[in-house]
């Protein structure tokens, strides 16, 4: 699978660039973040507490025009809750936090604006693929309960400081609602995943 990421992830980076024409038609980004994560029922209600943890990702623009782009990202992306409750070969009632990892694929339109388009507002569906999911207090796997696959809506805004012609420096936020159930079997309402994060990164006209 991570093979197949890695592939996918190249041949859209490599599709992008050979469709750009001029210097700056194509950026290349790095970034990192930290996630606030939780899940939820399908009417919202129930939330678990939210879960602090992080991403790290690569992503690739393709602009169509000085407003307007496509955007991909490929996320290591930390999801899951906090405060929940697992039991102990003892019968005990623990509290613990569930981390549920994903590597994230949104693919996205990108507006720019602002005066010297410096601000950005970005949109668009997101598939994530399951990598691990444990508690963090007695480190079991729970991988197997766990749908392989999460589909939502990926959303997001932000800055770029420009540092020289060619190299940008961003900050934004970037927001993902799960529209899936994660759990392989469920009988209960549809519980989804939601994060929210804050990230930094550097940028790369190509």
């Amino acid at each position: 699978m991570k093979k197949t990421l890695l592939i996918t992830a190249l041949s859209l980076i490599g599709i992008f660039s050979s469709n750009a024409q001029d210097k700056g038609d194509f950026e290349l980004g790095f970034g990192v973040g930290l996630n606030i994560s939780n899940v939820s029922t399908i009417d919202n209600q129930d939330n678990a507490s939210s879960l602090i943890s992080f991403n790290a990702g690569a992503s690739g623009e393709y602009y169509f025009s000085d407003r307007w782009g496509v955007k991909a990202k490929l996320i290591y992306d930390r999801k899951g809750w906090s405060d929940g409750f697992i039991t102990d070969e003892n019968m005990i009632s623990l509290t613990t936090d569930f981390k549920v990892d994903y590597v994230t694929l949104p693919i996205m339109a990108n507006w720019h604006f602002g005066k010297n388009r410096n601000w950005y507002l970005n949109f668009g569906p997101y598939v994530g693929f399951l990598v691990k999911a444990e508690d963090s207090e007695l480190g079991i796997d729970f991988k197997d309960g766990f749908k392989s696959n999460d589909f939502g809506l990926a959303y997001g805004i932000g800055y770029k400081f420009e540092i020289n012609e060619s190299i940008k420096l961003y900050v934004e936020y970037d927001g993902q609602a799960g529209l899936t159930d994660i759990f392989e079997e469920n009988e209960g309402s549809t519980i989804r995943n939601g994060r929210s994060s804050f990230n930094v990164g550097l940028l790369y006209s190509l």
